[in-house]
């Protein structure tokens, strides 16, 4: 699977899925989540309750209503805690767990945000480094192009860097 980032509003990107960085509810929220929520329309606030919420670490999917993507892909990431309760195994669940919903889809593409490192506080190197080893170490089948996106600057080179550092 190809891994690249991307600086941008990940509701424009055309691919088969891309995945919000929700809460266990899967309420519209702020950040990334209210953004996914705000270009989808009203249709996925009335899907996500449907679905009765999700468990932190895993995921769950939705049409992508108004989304230029198919699919929207729910992951549900830790709140940081100082990294004593089990974050960085349930942050990489998240991503693995994405990665199974949308090759269980037959998506060829995806594009993530840096899922927990808004309001839930998870330190942004170390939630990068944990997204592109998780990424790297899954083999999906119909996964071809993974795309993690940022909103700002300072979370695209942690982004750059982890997946320069990993390519190695």
């Amino acid at each position: 699977m190809e891994i690249e980032t991307w600086l941008g509003d990940i509701t424009t990107l055309n691919v088969d899925a891309i995945v919000n960085a929700a809460n266990d509810r899967l309420a519209a929220g702020s950040g990334v989540c209210g953004a996914i929520h705000a270009a989808a329309g009203p249709e996925l606030a009335r899907a996500c309750a449907a679905l009765g919420g999700c468990e932190t670490g895993d995921a769950v999917a939705t049409d992508g209503y108004a989304l230029p993507a198919r699919w929207v892909i729910h992951a549900v990431g830790p709140v940081w805690h100082g990294g004593t309760s089990d974050e960085v195994e349930l942050l990489a669940s998240a991503y693995r767990r994405s990665i199974e919903v949308a090759d269980h889809l037959g998506a060829t593409s995806i594009a993530f945000p840096a899922i927990s490192t808004g309001i839930y506080g998870f330190p942004l190197e170390l939630a990068c480094e944990t997204a592109v080893a998780t990424l790297r170490a899954v083999d999906p089948e119909h996964v071809q192009r993974c795309v993690l996106g940022a909103f700002d600057r300072s979370t695209l080179a942690a982004l750059d860097d982890a997946v320069s550092s990993s390519s190695g």
